[in-house]
Parts: structure tokens; sequence; C-alpha cells
């Protein structure tokens, strides 16, 4: 992996952007090619390509990966560069690296000295904004809010309820970029009131380029989170593409879907491991790292995830076994608990059991987390034994409580009773026992 050819496309704007970063004898160059006007976008993009290689005296063949700009973004630009970028990379059986748009905005404006949050707010027409929180540490940069549809009067509000968890310093402040700044007169100064400063202009624009794509893709080739082409898909973020007359001057704006206060619950992909390994490393002393999360859904392990406005809130992971589900981890991000979504993702948990048909579900959890006892007590667990040691402490080892819930529709049918205690298997892999119970 040290040496590689990424080929990047970007098209969620007006830009159609071409990219061919190469690392070869520990050197690394990057060409781009740049064409604006998006109804070309088509028809340009591989000749683009194509004199890019030629550039670089490459074949297509030398590709290592092929990246794209996953939006969000206009509906029929982000179709091209994911369908161009998944039939050369099943033309030359290459994996696929789907970027983040708004992250590379984000990443374009951050400047030499990135560190801290910053939102990305880029105009979605219709009087909607596509928005999106980052933070960045050195190289390293973490998605705080996934990519979300937002009408343009709910912008300040989301803000400044979704900056709480974004964990800056005391005092501290974001950065904002975004074309939406522009676009929406008034939203600049809603936003500064809020502790926003804006992101001076710079020479690429408040747009994603492909360059900027090449970039982040890079870092995803080094990750090892490169999908095999057929996992590949755009970031659409709006469920419907347009709105009826009618419905918008009723007043229909942002996601018909989602709205401010709504939970969603979604299946966990492994596009989602890192953010819920940042959750889980923000709740847990002891946490599971991206890994062991990876290695789990790897492993066919069910999980789910709970979101906000795209914002992941929570997550929970389960493992199933001929007489029950076991749950392995549960977390909730610390500024929404108490909100819903812990007991969201545990009816999740026990519907999985019903449709699975295994009469119980069982965990482990710290006598010294009171507040997830408590959690599950309400929710119809019950002790039924004890590991000595079990888990690892600042001061030597904690035992587990091992709680079980016997579904009661089960139950009738003839398995009274709290069941044997699953005991998971040993050696090897994630502690996959280590649950936590956070509501």
């Amino acid at each position: 992996m040290d040496d590689f050819h990424i080929l990047a496309f970007e098209t969620s704007s007006t830009l159609c952007g071409v990219a061919l970063l190469s690392r070869t004898a520990g050197r690394t160059q990057l060409r781009t090619a740049l064409h604006e006007g998006r109804g070309a976008h088509a028809e340009r993009i591989l000749p683009m390509a194509r004199d890019l290689l030629d550039q670089a005296g490459l074949d297509r063949r030398d590709l290592s990966a092929v990246a794209f700009g996953q939006g969000p973004g206009g509906f029929t630009g982000l179709r091209v560069a994911c369908g161009v970028a998944q039939g050369l990379a099943v033309a030359l059986d290459v994996p696929v690296l789907p970027v983040d748009s708004l992250c590379a905005v984000a990443l374009q404006g951050a400047g030499d000295d990135p560190a801290g949050v910053h939102v990305v707010l880029q105009d979605a027409r219709m009087n909607e904004v596509y928005a999106a929180a980052y933070r960045a540490d050195g190289v390293d940069w973490t998605t705080l809010q996934a990519p979300a549809l937002l009408a343009r009067a709910d912008v300040a509000d989301w803000a400044a309820r979704e900056s709480a968890g974004w964990g800056m310093r005391a005092g501290g402040g974001w950065t904002a970029h975004g074309d939406a700044l522009d676009v929406f007169p008034g939203l600049d100064r809603e936003l500064e009131a809020l502790g926003a400063r804006r992101a001076p202009a710079t020479p690429d624009g408040v747009h994603a380029q492909a360059g900027t794509i090449a970039r982040l893709a890079e870092r995803a080739w080094r990750e090892g989170r490169a999908v095999d082409a057929a996992l590949a898909s755009p970031a659409y973020v709006r469920d419907k593409v347009a709105y009826t007359t009618v419905e918008r001057a009723g007043g229909l704006g942002g996601n018909p879907l989602v709205g401010t206060a709504t939970l969603t619950l979604h299946d966990m992909m492994p596009a989602d491991v890192d953010e819920v390994a940042a959750i889980e490393g923000r709740v847990q002393s002891f946490p599971w790292t991206r890994k062991n999360f990876a290695d789990g859904l790897a492993a066919g392990y069910r999980g789910w995830v709970v979101r906000r406005m795209g914002a992941m809130l929570g997550f929970a992971l389960v493992m199933d076994a001929p007489d029950m589900a076991h749950l392995l981890v549960i977390g909730v991000r610390p500024d929404a608990q108490r909100q819903g979504v812990g007991a969201r993702l545990l009816r999740r948990c026990v519907d999985h059991c019903r449709q699975a048909g295994l009469p119980a579900l069982t965990l482990e959890v710290r006598p010294s987390n009171e507040g997830a006892i408590a959690f599950y007590h309400h929710h119809g667990f019950a002790q039924v034994g004890l590991r000595r040691g079990y888990y690892p402490a600042v001061q030597g080892r904690e035992d587990a409580w091992i709680m079980t819930l016997t579904l009661a529709a089960d139950a009738a049918q003839g398995n009274a009773g709290p069941p044997q205690a699953f005991l998971p298997p040993t050696g090897g892999g994630p502690d996959i026992a280590r649950t936590r119970g956070r509501s």
C-alpha cells in the first residue's frame, strides 16, 4: 500500500472535477482537471480522466482504487460520479472510496491550522440547506453531524441545539463554511450570534474540488476503508427529490420524513463505524475500537444506529446464539441521553429477537453502572448470574452482572423462567461481552 494510484471524481455541484493522486517511490503527485457546467458532466468526465492518466504515463489498469464525492448535492451530478466510479472499479476489479463532499468543503476552507469544529452549510435549493459538522485534530477529521437536510428557517435552531454535543472548549467557537452563507441573507449573522466564525475565502471556493476528494480518499485508502463497488452509493440526503407546487405553497420544506426532533432508526453499516467508535470513545473508559466494530459487522452481528437529522445519537450491536440474542454493546451520545434513544435501540433489539424466533435477550453490565442497571430493570431485565473479575477497571478488575429479558410471548409458549445465560466464545476477536447501557 506504499505505492498507489487513486482516480477521484467530484460532480456534486456545477463543477465537474477529476483528480489523479499518485504515490510512487515515496513521492506524492496530484493532477487535476476541471470543467464548469452541470449539463456536461457525463460527457466530460471520462475524457478528463483519460487525459490525466496520459499525463502521468499510466494505464487505467495501474489504478489501485477509484474515489468519488458522495455528496450531498445535485441528484443527477451525484449519479454521474458514482456510476462512473463503480463502472471503472468493476471493470478493473479495484475497490471504491466514497468521500463526503461536505467534508471536502470544510477541509478546503480550514487553512493551515484546521484544529476545531467546522460546520458546512450548502444551498440545497427549495429554501433548504445541506448541513454537516466536523472536528479537525491535526490530520484527523471526525464527523460530528453527518450530512442532513434542513429548512432554511431551522438552521440556527439546529446549530444552537447540536453544538452542545460538538465537544468545544469552554468559550470556543466554530467555523462556518459553504455557499449557503451567501445565498441566504442574514444567515451569517444568525450563526455569528451562536459563536460561529465565517471561513475566509479560498482559491478553491465553496464547492468540493476533485483534488480534495482525492486527498481524503488517500486517507481512507491508508486506513483500509475502501468498499466493494457494489456497496458504493451517493448520499442523496433528500428523501424526496422535488416538492409539488401545492406542497411548497403549503409550507413544506426540509426533509419530508425527518423533522427537527424526529429520531430515525437505521441498520448499522460499515460506513457508520467511524461515528459509532467516536460515540463509544466518549461514553466508555475502556471502549471498543473501530476495528472491534468492523470485525463484529464482518462476522455477521446485527447492529442499529439512531439518528436525528442525520446526526448519529446512539448505537447497539447484537450477536445471535441458538437459544437467545446477546446485546454486546449499546451506547448513546452524552448530550442525547434521556431523550428516548436508548429505549428506541433496546426495542429494536427485542424486535430482532422476536423476528429471529429467539426467546430471550441477555447482556453484561458493571454493578457500578447504576444508571444502566436501572434502565435495564425498567425494561424488564432481571439479574440471572455474575461473572467475577470480568471487566477491566482503573484498579484491578470489576465483576459483571448477567441480566436477561425473557420475552413474554415466548415464555407463554412453554419457555417459563429465565433461560440459561449464554456464554460468549473466548479468544480472538473483540471482547464481545462488554455491554454498557445508556438511556
